[in-house]
């Protein structure tokens, strides 16, 4: 194929391709990381979140580095830097999110759902890296982006029954209410901006066929 031919020639090339592989492995790393810590309420986890959205950083500049300095086609630069982007996206949500989550009580009413959420977050973060390798060698990516669609309905369905459940939420303190409010966007918001991701691959993959 030639995106397989395309990628393992150069070791500038290979070079990104590794720490791409390595900054989506780190984000599937940090999802597992907040999911864990919301199942066992683990608040050393969740700082832990903040650590490895630091690293997903200092690997994503490495990565946009490397790609300017003559890594790839010009063509394919910009697509490439801006999935990058999008994943440092997700991090950055995450590591929003596991603030909140340090910040603010969650209600037994809502915190099975917001599990069950982040557990999608943790699969559909999986499934990135699976479609990511899957498009380095060549290799169809039709399954395993259906994959990444079916999770994102799934977490949309929760999302909208979520809603229902905070409207009847008592709430005596605007801001707490607030940064309720914002953790459950938060958390659900990632599934959307990895289905961004999961597109823009698409987008690469068809310029190099």
């Amino acid at each position: 194929m030639f995106l397989e031919k395309l990628f393992s020639h150069g070791k500038k090339e290979r070079e990104v391709i590794q720490d791409i592989s390595r900054h989506i492995e780190l984000l599937s790393t940090a999802c597992k990381t907040f999911r864990q810590g919301m199942e066992k309420r683990d608040r050393n986890l969740m700082q832990e979140v903040a650590a490895l959205e630091r690293y997903g950083d200092a690997v994503r500049r490495e990565v946009i580095s490397h790609i300017y300095d003559g890594a790839f086609l010009p063509y394919l630069r910009t697509d490439l830097c801006a999935f990058v982007e999008i994943v440092d996206h997700v991090f950055e949500l995450l590591k929003d999110v596991a603030t909140l989550y340090l910040h603010t009580p969650l209600p037994e009413s809502v915190e099975k759902e917001c599990r069950m959420v982040a557990l999608l977050n943790q699969r559909i973060s999986e499934m990135l890296l699976l479609t990511f390798q899957a498009m380095s060698k060549g290799e169809d990516l039709r399954e395993k982006t259906l994959a990444v669609r079916i999770y994102e309905k799934k977490v949309d369905d929760i999302k909208y029954n979520l809603l229902v459940l905070l409207q009847a939420v008592p709430v005596d303190n605007f801001w707490r209410g607030r940064m309720l409010a914002d953790f459950v966007s938060g958390l659900t918001r990632i599934s959307d901006v990895i289905e961004d991701a999961t597109d823009n691959l698409q987008i690469i993959n068809l310029m190099t066929r």
